[in-house]
């Protein structure tokens, strides 16, 4: 008599099944478990390193699950750290158009995002936190690199240094706005920032 007949194989009849990719056996929220094991992953391994393979295995769901969730490894990084937007769908916004407006444009769009205390907390908590993290400054630095300065600088065709002085300039204001609270630069309003700020900005990372 067949040892097959109910599905067996060469094990004897016992059926087997392959388990199909998916999420780990018992996990209600496969997103939340990708999140998890992708903050974990890029804090040890920084942006460079980290992997969509990577960040699958330790949530314990096939890639392209991960996949199915997030579109790129920018957007789970974005998710990761609770950035308030993703800079690779905000960044065309803001080097497409009149190339005399680049720098008003980027200035009111990074003033108007950390106005809102929501979308700043974890921008500054981050910013903190590289004070005096290594790992923190070593991702961070990977990742504005990557998907903030690198398209900037090939999108309007800059010298990189040009945009990273142009990003120091930003990052302080935001530095001292909100962790240092320098009056009258805490509380003054955005519209009157962008006047001050504009031109300077727009001198860094206007020009060809």
């Amino acid at each position: 008599m067949s040892t097959t007949g109910n599905g067996g194989g060469e094990d004897g009849g016992v059926r087997t099944e392959r388990r199909r990719p998916g999420r780990r056996p018992g996990s209600a929220d496969t997103r939340g478990d990708i999140i998890t094991a992708a903050r974990k992953i890029f804090s040890e391994k920084g942006f460079d390193k980290a992997t969509i393979r990577g960040i699958a295995r330790e949530a314990g769901v096939d890639p392209a699950l991960v996949h199915h969730y997030f579109d790129t490894k920018e957007g789970i990084f974005v998710a990761a750290l609770r950035l308030p937007v993703d800079p690779g769908k905000a960044i065309p916004a803001i080097i497409e158009g009149p190339r005399d407006e680049v720098g008003e444009r980027l200035v009111r769009f990074v003033l108007t995002m950390t106005a809102d205390p929501q979308a700043r907390e974890p921008i500054i908590a981050l910013m903190r936190s590289a004070m005096t993290n290594e790992q923190i400054v070593t991702m961070i630095r990977e990742f504005l690199t990557r998907a903030v300065l690198d398209r900037v600088v090939e999108g309007l065709g800059i010298p990189p240094i040009r945009m990273e002085i142009a990003f120091a300039q930003m990052f302080g204001v935001i530095l001292v706005r909100y962790v240092l609270r320098l009056e009258p630069l805490a509380s003054v309003e955005v519209e009157e920032l962008v006047d001050i700020l504009a031109p300077t900005i727009q001198r860094y990372i206007g020009g060809n």
